[in-house]
């Protein structure tokens, strides 16, 4: 009888343990099964955003690994190696500067949303107050750097070579009546250094990461109807050849939903908007 007893007794021990090995299955969806896609992207906003597709991903079949950069060149370069799938961090410009000088072939497949830069105060309070020979730190890369100084001559205080375009630099300055020094610096740099300068025209992304925010704090912003809105526009990218991945059709189809639209909308209060 002890044994019977025993016997029973180890049965329902065995019964209870695959029953609980059950349970942890979740319903029978392994995470393992599973396709992994991983994302390079900038912290704020991108990562973000991103990271409000991860359930939606999961229901189409796609794991979504996303992978923070605090730079812009690493991303690229972690995409031409085949690190990461895809990046989310930039604009088109700022793109084909990187294709032209690094021999990439990295390709946009969906513009998401668009961040207005910013003019804002250091230790001058507003642009009126700039005294001469007051400096103003500027993005040091190509086409971030011309939409600065561009932004600058929309506020009147200096006139570019208007041949220059998105390609302008501070050499292309043609008229400086406050006799403004340019600082260049790395864009990641501009909101750190703030109490340095006099003023700042600062990245979307970095001002937001800084706590600020360019429709409130800002001295002034790129319009949003402007044509910097669709240039600018932040890009999902690519590298050439993987337009049509099934994966990367679903991530452009989840960053385009309304649920991306609605969190961009109550989330960054204007400094991030939607492009779709």
């Amino acid at each position: 009888m002890k044994k019977i007893t025993t016997i029973l007794l180890i049965l329902l021990l065995t019964a209870a343990l695959f029953a609980g090995c059950g349970t942890t299955d979740d319903g029978g969806d392994d995470q393992n099964d599973l396709t992994t896609i991983k994302v390079g992207a900038s912290p704020t906003p991108h990562a973000e955003i991103l990271a409000v597709v991860k359930d939606m991903m999961a229901e189409k079949g796609y794991a979504l690994d996303i992978v923070e950069f605090t730079d812009y060149v690493q991303p690229n370069l972690a995409l031409d190696s085949g690190e990461i799938d895809a990046n989310y961090f930039q604009h088109q410009p700022y793109l084909d500067t990187m294709n032209e000088e690094r021999g990439l072939d990295l390709v946009s497949v969906a513009a998401v949303h668009y961040e207005p830069f910013g003019i804002y105060a250091g230790k001058t309070a507003t642009i009126e107050e700039l005294a001469d020979g007051a400096s103003i730190s500027v993005p040091n890369d190509g086409s971030n750097e011309a939409r600065a100084l561009l932004l600058l001559e929309a506020q009147g205080l200096i006139k570019l070579n208007p041949d220059a375009g998105m390609n302008a630099t501070v050499l292309d300055i043609t008229e400086n009546p406050k006799n403004i020094k340019i600082v260049e610096m790395e864009a990641a740099q501009l909101a750190r250094t703030l109490e340095d300068v006099d003023l700042a025209v600062i990245n979307g992304n970095y001002a937001i990461q800084a706590g600020m925010n360019a429709t409130t704090d800002a001295l002034a912003i790129e319009s949003q109807d402007s044509t910097a809105a669709t240039t600018f526009a932040n890009i999902l990218v690519v590298k050439a050849g993987n337009e049509e991945d099934a994966g990367i059709k679903a991530l452009i189809e989840c960053l385009m939903s309304d649920e991306v639209k609605s969190f961009i909308d109550s989330t960054y209060d204007g400094a991030v908007v939607p492009m779709f």
